[in-house]
């Protein structure tokens, strides 16, 4: 092969092999997270995508990021407080129920969202090679902001029924990153599964409701008979959920519930990484 030219003439000697050779994995794959951390740029401009994405050309732009979880809180008040006389634990219901619909409501969005994310980037993903990983990564981190905007009204609910912040208040951030990692293996999964069947995209919706109800977000863990608690607490949200009214309220934390959801969603985040990069080689065609 004759060596190419330039305008000015000038010929460039190309190497007799490829530099880089991209090839589909086989069998047992490596998640190559070093590869992940090279591209960490690329997972910060597309984060930074979705967020714009999601307020372009929206009247009330921010704002929708309060209502998902203030709306459901004012209903559930309503129904659940005011006439179905729902126990909270000494906490006004309104404040109860918000402070359960906070984590639930970013869990269910960065799900939803991550999980169509591959299938949304389908010319990404066709023409260019990075991490796939990275996508449904960029739509959880996407959803924090609406979570830390909805956040601010919490603390003007706390604030409005003086319930003050104790030293329990410490661990919300584990809390956050620990239903984050949830949703990020979730996420990961469902993106995977999404691209070959695309099912998961009319299915997902349906099982958040349900799962939500399964969870004690309308009702505290409390209310649910003792010998059936181990039940509840085989769902992994159960002890995210509880841990932030404890946090928040200052009251004990059920530290084998918090166990249990932190061991779940380190097992999840590995499998659904390795599903992933498993499912990846199959994307450009299947897309």
């Amino acid at each position: 092969m004759s060596a190419p030219a330039i305008a000015d003439g000038t010929t460039i000697s190309l190497p007799e092999k490829p530099l880089l050779t991209i090839t589909p994995s086989r069998g047992w794959v490596a998640l190559n997270l070093a590869d992940v951390w090279a591209h960490r740029e690329l997972l910060y401009f597309l984060t930074w995508r979705d967020i714009k994405i999601r307020y372009k050309q929206t009247a009330l732009g921010a704002v929708w990021a309060v209502i998902q979880p203030l709306f459901p809180m004012l209903i559930f008040t309503l129904f659940f407080g005011r006439l179905a006389k729902m126990p909270s634990d000494g906490i006004p219901y309104s404040v109860f129920a918000y402070a359960a619909l906070l984590p639930w409501t970013y869990f269910a969005s960065a799900v939803g969202n991550s999980s169509s994310s591959v299938v949304g980037s389908s010319n990404l993903i066709s023409r260019v090679y990075f991490p796939r990983l990275i996508i449904p990564a960029s739509a959880v981190l996407a959803a924090l902001v609406d979570f830390a905007i909805a956040f601010v009204l919490l603390g003007c609910l706390m604030l409005w029924h003086r319930i003050p912040l104790t030293a329990s208040a410490l661990m919300l951030l584990p809390l956050i990153a620990l239903v984050t990692l949830l949703a990020l293996g979730f996420g990961m999964l469902l993106a995977g599964l999404t691209v070959k069947y695309r099912d998961f995209r009319f299915a997902l919706p349906f099982l958040i409701q349900v799962w939500m109800f399964a969870t004690p977000v309308i009702y505290p863990a409390s209310l649910v008979p003792q010998k059936w608690r181990w039940v509840l607490a085989l769902n992994p949200l159960t002890g995210v959920i509880e841990g932030f009214r404890s946090a928040l309220f200052g009251r004990a934390f059920d530290w084998n519930s918090l166990a249990f959801s932190a061991v779940f969603a380190a097992i999840m985040l590995v499998y659904a990484a390795y599903t992933f990069r498993r499912m990846e080689r199959v994307f450009a065609d299947l897309i």
